[in-house]
């Protein structure tokens, strides 16, 4: 299988070597309808429904006719609670039992992934780093590393980015970077293996933590048949 090469950064901004990546994760092309569908899909199955309005049959009185049949001039109506009359049912309005989820195909969803991994990676916007472990719980210490890999070219506004700047993605689960990450609206810290086109479309840059480690749980886990997706 063909494989590119990228740079790996330290922690602090420095070149450090490089990696290989397969040509079937990064190397593919860009597909606007595959990844529109799995986006927009995955968007409706994590809608919740608030909005909820009363049909006539959920509209408290109006049992007994407003008035008789005929002889009264006026237009027959037969309850109150007919969605013509002030205080009626809502016609076809909003309803919180409603469905919008939407099934997504395991390997449209793998294929979406990669190829947005793809074209990010040939728009620049993918960083791999060594290794972005922090001891402690501190936010200085998070900033002083997006202020560090701010400095590589390309990615000068990964921290003056004032909305969804970057994803980082860790190999393991790491308490103390999560949460000293925490503080930044503007960054999201996840496990690699937890990483959704819907994540990769929102946020600008993706910054890859032990690449050696983290890449395999994409490229083995999207690809196995057992994935629950």
């Amino acid at each position: 299988m063909e494989k590119l090469k990228s740079k790996i950064y330290t922690i602090t901004g420095k070149e450090s070597g490089t990696i290989d990546l397969p040509e079937s994760v990064f190397g593919l092309p860009w597909n606007a309808d595959l990844v529109h569908q799995v986006v927009t899909g995955m968007e409706s199955s994590a809608r919740t429904n608030v909005a909820h309005t009363k049909n006539r049959g959920d509209v408290s009185g109006g049992g007994k006719k407003p008035w008789q049949q005929k002889g009264t001039g006026r237009a027959r109506h037969g309850s109150i609670r007919s969605p013509l009359w002030v205080g009626g049912g809502v016609t076809h309005g909003p309803r919180n039992d409603k469905v919008f989820a939407r099934k997504i195909n395991k390997k449209m969803k793998a294929k979406a992934l990669y190829t947005i991994l793809s074209a990010k990676l040939k728009s620049g916007q993918v960083m791999f780093v060594d290794d972005i472990s922090l001891r402690v719980i501190k936010a200085k210490e998070a900033k002083d590393v997006l202020s560090s890999l701010s400095k590589v070219s390309g990615f000068t506004d990964l921290l003056s980015k004032k909305k969804n700047s970057a994803y980082i993605a860790l190999s393991a689960k790491d308490k103390a970077t999560e949460k000293s990450f925490g503080n930044f609206g503007n960054v999201l810290v996840d496990e690699i293996r937890n990483v959704s086109p819907l994540d990769l479309m929102k946020y600008k840059y993706v910054v890859i933590s032990n690449p050696v480690k983290g890449l395999p749980q994409i490229t083995e886990k999207l690809g196995s048949k057992k994935l629950k997706v």
